[in-house]
Parts: structure tokens; C-alpha cells; sequence
């Protein structure tokens, strides 16, 4: 319960509220105690002396105060809905916020679906806590201490032999609620994995149905849905142990009264308005105390769900704007690496060993070598998504890690190699790193990624709603999308992520024309598998197991006879067994095409 005990701070904005709440109960509870009073009086007052005057005035009185608790019901569930749901809504925000702010290293160790569980399932568990249970078990606690004080002062011999069977209750449903947190741990985790697989068959869905693998999916879904019944149906276990037994203490209690309290009567120690008080307070502890365990459980639940939401709350943001921080002017695009290492978290090799370079303002600098050689690692560090284990990096003799990341990334533009779309207006995802572009500079920026012709192919234009990550554009498209997204923020500094291998050739000349123009006056990167988009670089970078292995011009490498000349020949091979294996082809069709005419 911890956990649950660390809201205080998202309840404190409300405090004011909870405070009338709790005034509201109290008024409550102190109506409800009167009810059995008021019966006692109209069996030991009323009947006996046979006072029709008195029985109608109590009957009133009696109505008079149900109308009165009604409406403070009506007010205690609006208010405590309200604070429930403006918790909920703090939680959502806060952890949203903070899920922003987290560095690249925890998403990439990070299941994305425990973490939509996390921001909905589990605050709507604390939210639903927060919401009705709350309420009901400050009620229990003001109505049973108030029930407490009124039985002992009646008649204290039957107030302690009608409460005895309250003694197992209070402690078997303290053992249950330390139980119960744990067991309520394993469902949210259950849910959380659920949640994942789920959002990873709606991501991949393309993937599943290219490789039939539709039942293997079911069945993995199944696997992890059966685990949530399984920690669900111990929950239930636990849970049906205790509330038979809650009602039978109650049940126990009632006994005790009528057998110690009618034996009282019989001695007239005690009369029979008193009694029916006991047996009417002990009845109304009844429902609330039977209702104990599901507050229990509430609070169980929703203390696993604060425990996981605390879990995210709990991380720290990694990389962030340090203390004073120097705010970036605007670059002149100088880039340098000063003996760069990294290495990632939970790795045991280096991603990135002795990098030495210096980038003139205005350079094209190319980035070309083996799978996992350390390109996009290398270029990823420039924006600080992840920071140095050695050495530094230099943006105009500003090391980035001291540097306002805001004005830092707004003057980088990335065009990644797996371009996402936001499911919005084309319109929208090109101005989505400057909101107030005008109409006419998000056409221009459109029109040098060669992406105007295709837009207007829309009947809405530029105002085309696009799918989920852009589904609704081909490859090629969304590239070229994302071009124009990069080129609108005008960066000094330009990464392009190996930007071309999702468009044809075709395309790919268009973009490259365009980029001729655009890369003048600013800093490129270009990650590229082509030689043909790397062939005019200032300078080009070979890069194999995370170190720089050779640089130069495209023909001084080529001099050079090294792993650039064995890339660059294996390509020239594959283009001349590509163009062989096309004349083949054409000749076939000739063939075909004459023996058909004859």
C-alpha cells in the first residue's frame, strides 16, 4: 500500500474537494446513526404508550433524513467521481509526459504494450479506487467507530459479545490485503503482455498475413490471454475463501444479539427498542463489512497498478537539459567527433570505438560499411538520442551534452530509414516540426522532395488524410513525405538515413536533384548502401565493427584498394549480372512476341 500512499501529491491541487467530501460523509454516517436511535424510540416510546401523534412525527422525522442523506449521496458520488477522474487525468499527463523524456536507450528495452497498459489499465484501476472505494471505506471507518460508541454506551456486556466476530473479520481481511497486491501485480502483467501482443500483431498485420502466420499469432495471443485467466481465477480463489466467511460472521453476530440481548429483555435489563438498535447497527455494519473485501481488493488492485505506473514515474530521464545549459545559436553546421565511444546498455561490446573526425561547415560527408558497422549510431549521437560512454561530440565547439536540447534538435533535420507518418493530413505530417509553416513553404518543401506531383493526385491535396504510420502512401511516398518534413525546418545540420532505399531509381534521381540544391549552406549526412547517392560526397566515411576504417573522396578511396574498393566492385558486379539477366529476359519476350505474330 505504499505505493498507493505516494498520490498524495497528485491528490494535494484537490485538497479543498476532499475536504467537503469528507464533511459530506460525515454527514453521512452521522444520518445513518440517527435512523436506529429514532426506531428504538418509536418501539420504546411510540408503541407502548400507544401515541399515534408520536409515530407520525417519526415517521416524518424518518423521511426527513433519507431525503437528506439521498441528497448528500448524490453529492458525495459526484465528488468523489470528479476527484477520481481528474486523478486519473493527472496520472495519463504525468506519465505521458514523462514516457516523452525518456531516452531512446529504456524504449528500446521497453515492450511499447506494458506501457500502454501502464498509461490506461492501471491508472483506470487506481482511478476506479480513487472513485468509489475510497469513499466507501472512510465510511466504514467513521460508521463503525460511530456504531462503536453508541453500542458501549447502550449497553457495553452486549456491544463486546456483538462485536467478538468482528475480531477474525478485521484480521483475515488484513491478511487478504497483504496478499492480494501481489496477486494483483501478476494480472497487470498479464494484461500488460497482452496488450503487447496485441499492438505488435496491429503494427505487423502486413508481415503476419505475407507469412500465413495467422495461427501461430492466435496462439501466441491465446498463450498470453490464458495467463490473465489464470492469475485471474487466483484472485477469484482468494477472494471466495474470505466472503463466505464474512457473511457468516455477520450472521453470528446477529445470533449473539437476539440470544444475550432477548435474555437481557426477559430479565428487563434491557429493552426491546434497544435490542433492535443493536441488531439495526450491527445490520448496517453489515453491508460495508461485507463490502470490506472488495475494498480490499479495490485497493489491491489499484496499489499494483501505482506500482507500475511508479516504476515509469520512477526512471529517470538519461539524457536531458542540463543546468545551465547553453541555449544554441544558429549554427554554422561544424561538426566533430573527439575520440567517440559507446557502448549500449546491456551490451558487452562497443558499438562505436576511437572516433576521430572533423566536419567542415557545408560538408557532405557519407557514411557507407557493413551492416551493424556503427553507421546510425555514429549520426544519432549529434542529436543527443543517446549519449557518449567516451570522448565528445561538437556542434561549432559546443560539446552537445551541455548544450538546451530544443534549440540543439530544431536545428537537425532527419529523414530516418524507416519513415513514420502520424495517421493526420499530409499536410500536417510535412509542417509537423514547425506547426506555423505557411501553405506556400510547405509546397515548396514538398515540390524539392518531389512529393507535389503525388499530393495533388489526392482529390483532397494536401489535405489527404493518411493511415495509421502512413499505410496509405507507398514506400516511396512516405520517404518523400518525410524529406519534405526535414527540409521545412530549413536545419543547419541534415541526417539522412539511408532516406533513398525505399523509392526506385527513378525517384531516387528526382530526390538526389533536389538534395544537389538543398544540401548547399548546410551539413549533411547521408547513410547510404548505394555508392551512386555517395559518389559526389566532400567526404566519405568507411566504417566496419564500429571504427572508421578509411576516409576520403570516392576516388581516393578507390585508389586505396580497401574494404570502399571491395564494396564498390561487388556492386559493379551485381549491376552487370542485374542488366545481363534483364537482356535475357527482353530476349525471351522478343521471342515469345514473334513466334505468337507468325
Amino acid at each position: 500500500m505504499i505505493h498507493l500512499l505516494r498520490l498524495r501529491t497528485t491528490l494535494q491541487p484537490y485538497l479543498g474537494k476532499i475536504l467537503v467530501n469528507l464533511f459530506i460523509l460525515l454527514g453521512i454516517t452521522a444520518l445513518s446513526l440517527v435512523v436506529p436511535r429514532v426506531i428504538r424510540s418509536v418501539i420504546d416510546d411510540g408503541l407502548a404508550r400507544g401515541e399515534t401523534t408520536y409515530l407520525i412525527r417519526s415517521a416524518l422525522l424518518l423521511l426527513g433524513l433519507g431525503l437528506v442523506s439521498a441528497v448528500l449521496n448524490l453529492c458525495n458520488r459526484y465528488l468523489s467521481e470528479w476527484i477520481a477522474a481528474r486523478v486519473g487525468y493527472d496520472l495519463r499527463n504525468r506519465m505521458y509526459d514523462h514516457i516523452q523524456h525518456l531516452p531512446f536507450t529504456y524504449h528500446d528495452h521497453v515492450q511499447s504494450g506494458q506501457l500502454i497498459s501502464r498509461c490506461i489499465e492501471d491508472v483506470r484501476s487506481i482511478e476506479r479506487f480513487a472513485g468509489g472505494s475510497v469513499a466507501e471505506l472512510i465510511r466504514f471507518v467513521i460508521l463503525t467507530i460511530g456504531i462503536l460508541i453508541i453500542m458501549l454506551a447502550d449497553n457495553v456486556r452486549l456491544a463486546v459479545i456483538a462485536l467478538l466476530p468482528m475480531v477474525p473479520l478485521i484480521l483475515m481481511t488484513s491478511g487478504f490485503g497483504t496478499k492480494i497486491g501481489k496477486l494483483f501485480f501478476a494480472v497487470d502483467q498479464a494484461i500488460g503482455e497482452v496488450s503487447n501482443r496485441l499492438q505488435e500483431n496491429v503494427v505487423g498485420v502486413q508481415v503476419v498475413r505475407a507469412f500465413a502466420r495467422e495461427k501461430y499469432e492466435i496462439q501466441r495471443f491465446d498463450t498470453a490471454n490464458k495467463e490473465v485467466f489464470r492469475t485471474w481465477v487466483h484472485v477469484i480463489d482468494e477472494w471466495s475463501k474470505i466472503m463466505p466467511t464474512t457473511n457468516w460472521l455477520i450472521t453470528v453476530s446477529t445470533i449473539l444479539i437476539l440470544w444475550f440481548g432477548g435474555r437481557m429483555v426477559i430479565d428487563g435489563t434491557l429493552t426491546v427498542g434497544a435490542v433492535v438498535a443493536f441488531n439495526a447497527y450491527i445490520l448496517m455494519m453489515a453491508e460495508p463489512a461485507q463490502a470490506l473485501t472488495g475494498l480490499v481488493n479495490a485497493g489491491g488492485e489499484a496499489a499494483a497498478g501505482a506500482q507500475r505506473v511508479f516504476e515509469v514515474l520512477d526512471t529517470k530521464p538519461e539524457i536531458n537539459t542540463p543546468k545551465h545549459a547553453v541555449l544554441l545559436p544558429t549554427l554554422r553546421g561544424e561538426v566533430e567527433f573527439r575520440n567517440v565511444g559507446l557502448k549500449y546498455q546491456n551490451e558487452h561490446t562497443a558499438s562505436l570505438e576511437g572516433i576521430n573526425v572533423h566536419i567542415q561547415p557545408n560538408q557532405i560527408v557519407a557514411l557507407i560499411g557493413p551492416t551493424g558497422s556503427g553507421k546510425t549510431s555514429l549520426v544519432n549521437l549529434i542529436p543527443r538520442f543517446y549519449d557518449v560512454t567516451e570522448g565528445q561530440v561538437l556542434v561549432d565547439d559546443y560539446d552537445v551534452c551541455h548544450v538546451d536540447l530544443v534549440s540543439l534538435r530544431r536545428q537537425i533535420g532527419i529523414v530516418l530509414q524507416t519513415s513514420l507518418l502520424f495517421s493526420d493530413t499530409i499536410k500536417a505530417n510535412i509542417a509537423y516540426g514547425r506547426p506555423d509553416a505557411t501553405m506556400d513553404e510547405i509546397i515548396a518543401a514538398a515540390k524539392a522532395a518531389q512529393a507535389h506531383t503525388f499530393i495533388m493526385g489526392f482529390p483532397n491535396g494536401y489535405e489527404t488524410i493518411v493511415g495509421e504510420r502512413g499505410v496509405t502512401l507507398s514506400g516511396g511516398q512516405r520517404q518523400r513525405v518525410a524529406i519534405a518534413r526535414a527540409l521545412l525546418m530549413n536545419p543547419r545540420i541534415l541526417i539522412l538515413d539511408d532516406s533513398t532505399s525505399s523509392v526506385d531509381t527513378q525517384t531516387e534521381k528526382l530526390i538526389q536533384a533536389a538534395l544537389d540544391t538543398l544540401m548547399e549552406g548546410r551539413t549533411t549526412f547521408v547513410i547510404a548502401h548505394r555508392l551512386s547517392t555517395v559518389r559526389r560526397a566532400d567526404l566519405i566515411l568507411v566504417m566496419d565493427k564500429g571504427r572508421i576504417v578509411e576516409r576520403g573522396t570516392h576516388e581516393e578511396l578507390l585508389k586505396l584498394g580497401g574494404l570502399y574498393r571491395e564494396i564498390h566492385d561487388l556492386q559493379l558486379v551485381d549491376h552487370a549480372v542485374f542488366a545481363e539477366e534483364m537482356e535475357k529476359i527482353e530476349k525471351s519476350s522478343s521471342l515469345a512476341h514473334t513466334k505468337e505474330t507468325f
